[in-house]
């Protein structure tokens, strides 16, 4: 049976995943225009899945490649009780992928002819997961992603974290982007970013549910930095959170015939804290580029000396935690 994680489209393997096979671009998809649709959620599954397809329908309108929701966009990131009825009450809105909610969304991506990236509680073994699919402009999953860095101290703790980060070869009039995903807390931890980009990864889509004002965006300004990829982050408007749905292109270099020349800013957009579809356009060819003559990435890396990152050991006795799930895995079945 295929593992569910290698939808068409995805490259490397769930537990080992180390060397790209994606080739060098040829210079296809110049421009590739982004809608971060920031939105507040009602609360209801149904209400938010009618929003959800109007804001993908206007990003089209607008343009857009690729519309990208807020994290856990079916619940609207509600959070779970700690009683064990509500717990249970929380689990049962979990949805399986084949839902008629997220298909929706399939059905969508094909007649609008657009990249759609939806989140929903994923029903999964045991514990829901907190999950982003990729859906590509002819209706077909090419990346299934949960949450790894679950937020074990909060709420999160109620739900399965992933396993592995992938990257997908997304299908784009004219050409193709090689895409990952993350979600909100991933960005904390560079290893996601890193992972993602030794894995081929020019984009990195970020669905968020936090206060993303100051610090949090610097962090996302670090990992596009170090990688030199592109990373997309889509938070709740006001009053679910404080927007701020930002892109950085990763290009923080001018080029001047030499490695590491003028300092530039990569920070293409960032928007308030108001609810709208906001267009943002990423000159890929120029990223492509870049990453070909400078110098962050995986290009003078030197992984012999990073053993200690490999490792499920708690090593440093400050940051034992309780109640974390320091090597969890959880697969089907």
């Amino acid at each position: 049976m295929q593992d569910p994680r290698l939808l068409p489209g995805v490259r490397g393997h769930p537990k080992r995943n180390l060397v790209p096979v994606f080739g060098l671009h040829n210079g296809v998809v110049t421009d590739l225009r982004l809608a971060l649709c920031q939105s507040a959620s009602s609360g209801d599954p149904q209400v938010n899945l009618e929003k959800g397809l109007a804001v993908c329908s206007r990003a089209a309108e607008e343009g857009a490649d690729i519309a990208i929701l807020p994290e856990m966009w079916q619940i609207g990131y509600a959070p779970c009780p700690d009683d064990e009825a509500g717990r249970a009450r929380w689990q049962e809105m979990a949805i399986p992928r084949h839902d008629p909610w997220v298909s929706a969304f399939r059905r969508a991506a094909s007649d609008l002819n657009l990249a759609i990236l939806t989140t929903f509680l994923e029903r999964w073994p045991a514990s829901p997961r907190n999950t982003a699919l990729l859906i590509d402009r002819h209706g077909q999953d090419v990346l299934c992603y949960a949450k790894v860095h679950t937020c074990d101290w909060g709420m999160e703790k109620a739900l399965a974290p992933g396993e592995s980060f992938e990257v997908a070869r997304l299908d784009i009039e004219g050409g193709f982007v090689d895409v990952g995903v993350m979600i909100c807390a991933d960005r904390e931890f560079p290893e996601s970013a890193r992972e993602l980009m030794l894995g081929g990864a020019e984009l990195i889509l970020v669905p968020n549910a936090c206060p993303m004002a100051g610090e949090r965006t610097c962090q996302l300004r670090s990992r596009a930095f170090e990688n030199m990829t592109a990373i997309a982050t889509v938070n709740y408007s006001a009053p679910d959170q404080d927007g701020h749905s930002s892109v950085f292109d990763g290009m923080v270099f001018e080029q001047n015939g030499q490695p590491n020349g003028q300092p530039r800013d990569q920070l293409i957009f960032e928007a308030g804290d108001g609810e709208d579809v906001y267009l943002a356009t990423l000159n890929l060819d120029a990223l492509r580029e870049y990453r070909r003559r400078e110098t962050m990435g995986d290009a003078y890396r030197k992984p012999s000396a990073y053993r200690r990152l490999m490792s499920d050991e708690q090593s440093v006795p400050v940051f034992d935690r309780s109640d974390s799930r320091r090597g969890c895995v959880i697969t089907e079945g």
